[in-house]
């Protein structure tokens, strides 16, 4: 029997959800990449529980009561078109002289909720596709330094986005495209 091993880095798209429902292949093209990443991708999935059970030990459930998820990448080519996907604040503006992204401002207000997938394509030419519908939850942080590449961290947190509530779809391809 043959055990896969995942081994390297991927592709991370990012495109304003305009759907409810949204398909990860068709998120997935070049014109939604976001920029080269470093250091990878990660998804965390964390149910939170509740147990149930009687002094001797003879009635035991288990309920999960909330869930979360978040996908984590660090950008390292990027623009502020990207960075506006990222942040997802509405203030981007482009013309043919320059491009602007203003940041702050406004009080509070709903965030723009983008589909995001992580594409990793496997030694065999398959890929597995990691995606969500989130919202960015770590802010941006710029370093600018002479000894070391300005890499952007994306952090965004899983909304539910379909009638049962999905936070992330996996899918693996079984045929090579």
């Amino acid at each position: 029997m043959t055990k896969d091993i995942v081994l390297g880095s991927g592709k991370l798209y990012i495109a304003k959800l305009t759907d409810e429902t949204f398909d990860l292949s068709t998120i997935a093209v070049a014109g939604n990449q976001v920029g080269l990443i470093q250091g990878g991708a990660s998804l965390e999935y964390k149910p939170s529980t509740y147990e149930v059970k009687d002094d001797l030990c003879q009635v035991y459930k288990r309920f999960i009561t909330s869930e979360e998820a978040t996908l984590k990448s660090g950008i390292l080519t990027w623009n502020l078109e990207a960075l506006n996907k990222i942040i997802g604040n509405k203030n981007y503006t482009t013309t043919t002289a320059k491009n602007t992204l203003k940041l702050g401002g406004n009080g509070a207000r709903e965030m723009e909720q983008f589909a995001v997938v992580f594409v990793h394509t496997k030694s065999d030419g398959k890929d597995i596709r990691v995606g969500i519908v989130g919202t960015n939850e770590a802010g941006l942080s710029l370093a600018f330094t002479a000894d070391k590449e300005t890499v952007v961290d994306a952090e965004f947190k899983a909304i539910g986005h379909d009638d049962n509530g999905t936070l992330v779809i996996i899918e693996e391809d079984l045929q090579t495209a």
